[in-house]
């Protein structure tokens, strides 16, 4: 090459950094376009690097070319800041350095690079605690420890946690916790390129019990290697944020200056650029109480946009003082009960007193789970911040804004006193998780202690302890069983004995639900919430279940509705001389008017009928089946649902008294994707021409199981029980939900010539639990019920 070009590193191999299967980033620096011979000598150098198995990723450029690009794209000013020389004219690299130094606004750098890295968290939800987390782009992750780099680099502030410590940037603690964290994240991502045979910066569950194993984690009897390998990146990545935040706001000072003069709060806390700053260092030390008050002084002050660099520092090295002397001092109690009493800010100042390890600290089960993976398919963060998920949504239940979301709940969170109550509930409900056996009565134990130790009156103490230990009570009852049934009701209503009770669980389960996946809540699952609530509101108020009471009103508020279209009072009297009791008392007044309306004219159809509209509820569409009941007639229809990659939320399978099939079904896209009316008739014109061709039922076809799916299989578990009076049978099925489950077991009940007469479908993420409600004379041999429990269990095992 000519003596007047240099060959220069940059991005991550200027930095000296470069991971088996990174991008080597290289700056061919020219003094004038290149001639033929040049141009050709440039193509078989970068050429031979790909031949050798380099992705060199390279630019051409003269010096001006560089100061050029750099001043309009801040991708490329960041790229040359850290450029190194590797070879060639010396002379040429620093005077690009010089101009781009001239061009190089540090100010502006700061902003756009500080923007960038809240766009970045924002897109990963603000959290590190991911259950497959981005090692190199996540909060917390080395992305995060570039931007540092990059902006102190740019600033001349040090190239090195060294140099930034001889600043005073950071203390040589700091520097030293911060090494060894970013050496524990760059030995991950190494490893993960290692072992994916990839350029792969996530933590996938394919590839975590692979990468744990080969980093020397071994399972124990209670943890799995990848478990112990996914908590130990939690911490690295929390210790990343904790410093990231300090050094960053250092950094900023040194830039910018000082805006304003400390205004004093009280004797221990000042207000310094609208940030909360201890007024010496020794604050903590002097009274480690004020690590408590800290967040209350936040909580109490709006105008305070976050702590300092300086008190987050110390509360982060005094952290240690909260032992078991500071947590038995009842001023510390009385703050800790405090702070949820507060009308802002519970939220934002929980999830910073437990990024700074200070809840923690205080709450010694608390710290137990923080970073803990849940291996259950629907949860997609880790214990603690699936806990502050739920203590969030608790808390927009109180805030006007977020009313349309659900204004049910907001309205019983408006009349429900002691809000903090709930708040401590959430806080505990998971919190006895990964210690084996029941979490809920485990937990029980920890806040009925927790209280006691705080002061809270029996009264209180017995609400908290209650929700955490029924926390999976409600949504049990409502998505498994029927809630048409008396029985259900009153069992329900006996738990939770009084109203408030029942205010203050309907409410932690909402939250609790919202905050596992977006995936597992939707509208259907909320309205059975719902009206579990009402009906066990009724029952505590005296109202027990009255089921003539229950079908009058059913059937007069039906018949109101029908009058809405101009049909005559006694039009429904044909139809519903063929429907018994347990019709009217399964289904809502809406739905039993809307099948009247479609059928009342046609009780003796010849042709299948069927009809679908866009749910009330807001979510999915409902579908009426009416025809000639057949014995797979159940297993047909769920056949055409899955060729179409629709999903089964509910099902209500009834039998006329003169042998028609009268079914109702919700059902939604696997996708989510929203119907249109326009879609309404073509269901209903391809399920009616199927109904009415009877062809032979397909061999059900299984989907690939999801990478969650075959890391966390769900062990598939069958049980079939006779019914109080020996009449009917109860079906529950519990495994892994894939695309023609559903099918193959509705189709497997009409082989052995069984009926369904109603079916309960519940999918929780990846995990399906239905219920069948079944009748058929074969279930009254004992051998051909254990045959059909073998074939269930052999089908689900697929």
């Amino acid at each position: 090459m000519p003596a007047t070009y240099a060959l220069i590193a940059v991005g991550g191999y200027g930095r000296g950094e470069l991971f088996p299967f990174s991008d080597v980033d290289v700056l061919i620096l020219i003094d004038s376009e290149p001639d033929g011979q040049n141009t050709e000598k440039l193509e078989t150098f970068c050429g031979s690097g790909w031949d050798i198995g380099l992705e060199i990723g390279h630019s051409v450029r003269t010096p001006a070319q560089c100061v050029e690009e750099a001043a309009k794209d801040i991708t490329v000013q960041t790229a040359l800041v850290e450029a190194r020389l590797l070879f060639g004219n010396i002379k040429y690299f620093n005077d690009l350095n010089d101009n781009l130094q001239k061009i190089l606004d540090v100010k502006t750098f700061f902003r756009k690079k500080t923007l960038e890295l809240r766009q970045r968290h924002a897109k990963y939800h603000e959290t590190p605690y991911s259950l497959e987390p981005n090692c190199k782009e996540s909060p917390g992750g080395l992305r995060d420890l570039h931007v540092i780099s990059w902006v102190s680099r740019a600033a001349n502030l040090g190239n090195s946690w060294a140099e930034m410590a001889k600043q005073g940037l950071i203390t040589p603690f700091e520097a030293a916790k911060l090494r060894n964290n970013e050496r524990t994240l760059k030995r991950i991502r190494y490893q993960l390129h290692v072992t994916t045979g990839r350029r792969e910066d996530r933590l996938v569950y394919d590839v975590q019990t692979q990468l744990a194993e080969s980093l020397g984690y071994q399972a124990t009897t209670g943890r799995r290697s990848s478990e112990q390998l996914m908590q130990k990146y939690y911490l690295a990545a929390k210790a990343v944020m904790q410093l990231n935040t300090i050094l960053l706001q250092n950094i900023e000072l040194s830039i910018f200056g000082s805006n304003s003069a400390p205004v004093p709060i009280d004797d221990e806390f000042q207000e310094t650029d609208s940030l909360l700053d201890i007024r010496d260092n020794a604050v903590f030390t002097r009274n480690p109480s004020a690590m408590l008050r800290a967040f209350i002084v936040m909580q109490q002050n709006p105008r305070l946009k976050g702590m300092s660099a300086r008190t987050l520092r110390q509360l982060w090295h005094d952290r240690v003082k909260i032992n078991s002397q500071f947590r038995k001092d009842p001023a510390n109690k009385a703050l800790f009960i405090e702070f949820f009493k507060q009308p802002r800010g519970i939220v934002h100042e929980l999830r910073r007193m437990n990024e700074m390890s200070v809840l923690g600290r205080y709450l010694p089960v608390f710290r137990k789970i923080v970073g803990q993976m849940q291996h259950d398919l629907f949860h997609v963060y880790t214990v603690d911040q699936h806990i502050m998920t739920v203590v969030r949504n608790l808390r927009r239940f109180t805030m006007a804004e977020h009313a349309h979301e659900y204004p049910y709940c907001s309205q019983l969170m408006a009349n429900f006193d002691d809000h903090w109550l709930l708040y401590l509930a959430a806080l505990f409900h998971d919190v006895a998780k990964g210690r084996g056996g029941d979490h809920s009565v485990l937990g029980e134990v920890d806040a009925r202690k927790f209280c006691k130790e705080h002061g809270l009156n029996q009264e209180n103490t017995d609400l908290v302890a209650f929700l955490v230990k029924h926390h999976l009570t409600m949504s049990n009852t409502a998505q498994k069983k029927d809630l048409s049934d008396s029985d259900v009701i009153r069992e329900f209503a006996e738990i939770v004995k009084t109203p408030r009770n029942l205010t203050a669980l309907y409410l932690l389960t909402v939250a609790d639900i919202r905050g596992t996946s977006p995936k597992v809540w939707n509208a259907w699952k909320g309205k059975l919430l719902e009206d579990l609530y009402r009906l066990s509101l009724k029952f505590l108020g005296g109202e027990a279940p009255n089921r003539r009471q229950m079908l009058a009103e059913q059937q007069a508020e039906a018949k109101r509705i029908l009058r809405l279209y101009a049909l005559s009072d006694n039009v429904q009297d044909k139809l519903w001389a063929q429907l018994d009791v347990s019709y009217f008392l399964r289904q809502g007044a809406s739905d039993i008017a809307w099948h009247s309306r479609h059928l009342y004219w046609r009780v003796n159809a010849e042709q299948p009928i069927v009809k679908a509209r866009l749910s009330p509820i807001g979510e999915g569409l409902e579908l009426l089946v009416y025809t000639r009941d057949e014995m797979d007639l159940f297993a047909r229809i769920c056949g055409y649902f899955d060729s179409k990659n629709l999903s089964i939320l509910d099902a209500k399978i009834h039998t006329t008294l003169h042998g028609y099939a009268l079914d109702s079904f919700l059902i939604q896209h696997d996708s989510g994707t929203e119907f249109y009316r326009e879609t309404l008739s073509l269901l209903e014109a391809e399920l009616q021409d199927r109904l009415v061709k009877r062809l032979p039922l397909e061999a059900p076809v299984f989907g690939r199981m999801s990478r969650q799916s075959r890391h966390f299989p769900v062990r598939p578990t069958v049980d079939l029980m006779p019914d109080e009076k020996g009449n009917q049978y109860l079906l529950t099925i519990s495994a892994t939900d894939r695309t023609g489950l559903l099918y193959s077991i509705t189709k497997l009940l009409a082989q052995y010539k069984v009926s369904v007469q109603t079916a309960k479908i519940m999918t929780l993420g990846e995990r399906a639990e239905d219920s069948f409600l079944l009748y058929g004379q074969s279930l009254n041999s004992q051998k051909l019920q254990i045959q059909l429990e073998t074939d269930l269990l052999e089908l689900l095992s697929i």
